[in-house]
């Protein structure tokens, strides 16, 4: 059953585009109680489903850019494969400790935008009074 509510989770949050793999990891792991390995090789697995679902949906909406988005899934793909294979031989603890990382840096990115987006907000609000 809670492996239906992560998924469940990472779907919707995947679904909006906000990155459901980040949250997955998270959940797996923290809650999961699974090892950083296991949790990011599921969230690769989980991954395909929902882009090609993300894929047949935005397509449909043309919403994809095709002369930019093939360059960035070759270049992607490529990544991907090299850093799996890094990701594989690393101690487990320290593939964590770069996962928080990389999550406190994502979310002090999203604080930072979701700051600029308020502060243009009230400039503009002042400057219709």
């Amino acid at each position: 059953m809670f492996e239906l509510l992560i998924g469940f989770i990472s779907g919707i949050v995947s679904g909006m585009g906000m990155g459901g793999g980040t949250i997955l990891i998270l959940l797996l792991s923290f809650f999961g109680g699974l090892d950083q390995h296991i949790a990011q090789a599921t969230n690769l697995v989980f991954f395909i489903p929902t882009a090609i679902a993300s894929i047949i949906i935005n397509a449909k909406n043309k919403n994809i850019s095709w002369k930019e988005a093939i360059p960035i899934v070759i270049v992607g793909a490529i990544g991907a494969a090299v850093s799996a294979q890094i990701s594989s031989k690393m101690n487990v603890e320290i593939l964590r400790k770069l996962f928080g990382a990389f999550l406190l840096m994502v979310a002090a990115y999203e604080i930072y935008s979701w700051y600029k987006m308020y502060i243009k907000e009230k400039i503009r609000h002042n400057n219709n009074r």
